[in-house]
């Protein structure tokens, strides 16, 4: 994210690694208030640190619903551990997040991505195709419940970022996504290549990543992501929708 720029001064560049480092260690000086229409608790903060400046979105575990199909407590996790796969897989789908203590207890630290709100995945054209297609395949491995087009969000420099991971990483079959664009077609050769590396990873005992993902998720849920990144390499195609629900609700 070597392109991004500091909230403050929008001269001074700012790299990943740095704004894992601002949102992991920096003072919050700021809360905004609870973000209207999510399902949990979300708040915009101001997060301070090095003379650096930068909003995030904070969920904290507390604030977090229960859900019948998920651990309670664990969606601050997943959310890191999407990013965590984002980032591995060098596709730059989900924001910088960490997970911290804040105003209300441990939970996920997003960088919030300046946008249109207006802008979404159903006023997309066709020269978002090449984005939209690693979005699909990620929201494929990550078993993402939960990609509605307002999940789709366009910075200023037309990059397209992904949000609310919250509910992903499920051992049971949960993709429901708005991004059934691609259904049928070929996975792009460059997409199957980052993901057959993260799949070598996963089975690495030595492996950072595999390591990470262990904090943050259960055995099985990380078996199941293998048999996914498995399943995709040997297909190599994007699936169609199947049997059961395929689309979230509301769409936006």
């Amino acid at each position: 994210m070597s392109d991004e720029t500091n909230d403050t001064n929008p001269q001074i560049p700012i790299t990943t690694e740095q704004l894992l480092e601002v949102l992991q260690k920096g003072a919050i000086e700021g809360e905004y208030g609870v973000m209207r229409w999510s399902s949990n608790y979300t708040f915009l903060l101001s997060v301070v640190y090095e003379g650096m400046t930068t909003m995030a979105v904070y969920k904290p575990r507390k604030g977090e619903r229960p859900l019948w199909d998920f651990p309670d407590g664990t969606l601050c996790n997943r959310e890191l551990a999407s990013f965590l796969t984002s980032h591995e897989l060098g596709w730059q789908i989900v924001p910088p997040t960490v997970l911290r203590e804040g105003p209300h207890g441990m939970g996920s630290m997003q960088f919030f991505i300046n946008h249109d709100p207006n802008v979404n995945y159903f006023s997309f054209d066709e020269k978002f195709r090449p984005q939209l297609q690693k979005m699909a395949a990620f929201d494929i491995i990550v078993n993402n419940a939960d990609r509605k087009g307002g999940h789709c969000l366009v910075d200023q420099r037309e990059h397209l970022w992904g949000i609310d991971h919250g509910i992903t990483f499920n051992v049971d079959h949960k993709l429901r996504t708005v991004i059934w664009d691609f259904a049928g077609e070929p996975i792009p050769d460059d997409l199957l290549t980052a993901i057959e590396q993260i799949f070598n990873k996963l089975n690495d005992p030595d492996s950072d990543f595999l390591k990470r993902l262990c904090e943050l998720i259960e055995t099985a849920e990380i078996n199941a992501f293998k048999n996914r990144l498995r399943k995709l390499l040997q297909q190599k195609h994007y699936p169609k929708p199947g049997a059961g629900p395929n689309y979230p609700w509301p769409p936006v």
